[in-house]
């Protein structure tokens, strides 16, 4: 049987009894007063890792957080992308195609339509949205889906009631526009 190094200490002569009886009172009175107190004793190296854990905890969250909001973004640009390339109209090829200029961030750019899609343009029926660095004519209704997602992807969208805006107080009203106007 192994003996304890309380007793290996008496037997060598380092300590005497009566200093092995007051340092086991000692710990006995620690034990008892830990037992009515009912408290524990916490120690640096679980404050520590506690700490850490919370400090992981919280970075983890940031990180989850940060992964949703990029899956948000991948999930509204492959909408885009979805809502253009479906509901793309055609554009004017050949000698009827009439040049309509719009601007893309202060840079002018043309874009070849027909003249019933020119008038769908002014008129606010279509709109010129560009993904990429394509532009594409897509109905006012899903240019507006996809304003909602993200407005930068819309260039040109005309307000359908601009006539009606304009009849007011428009002192250049009687003067006709000459139908060969284009700027």
């Amino acid at each position: 049987m192994a003996i304890s190094l309380q007793d290996q200490l008496l037997n060598s002569g380092l300590i005497d009894k009566s200093k092995a009886n007051q340092v086991k009172k000692g710990k006995y009175k620690q034990t008892k007063q830990q037992r009515n107190s009912k408290t524990t004793q916490t120690d640096e190296a679980t404050l520590l890792a506690q700490q850490a854990l919370a400090e992981k905890q919280a970075k983890d969250r940031d990180l989850n957080l940060q992964k949703k909001a990029e899956a948000e973004e991948k999930a509204i640009l492959a909408q885009i992308k979805q809502l253009i390339k479906e509901n793309a109209q055609a554009k004017a090829k050949g000698d009827d195609a009439i040049a309509y200029n719009f601007s893309d961030h202060n840079i002018v750019k043309k874009i070849y339509v027909s003249e019933a899609t020119l008038k769908h343009i002014s008129n606010g029926k279509l709109a010129i949205v560009k993904y990429d660095s394509s532009y594409d004519l897509v109905p006012a209704q899903v240019a507006e889906k996809i304003k909602q997602r993200d407005p930068s992807y819309v260039l040109v969208m005309n307000d359908k009631d601009q006539e009606a805006i304009n009849t007011g107080d428009d002192p250049y009203a009687d003067f006709q526009i000459p139908d060969d106007l284009m700027w």
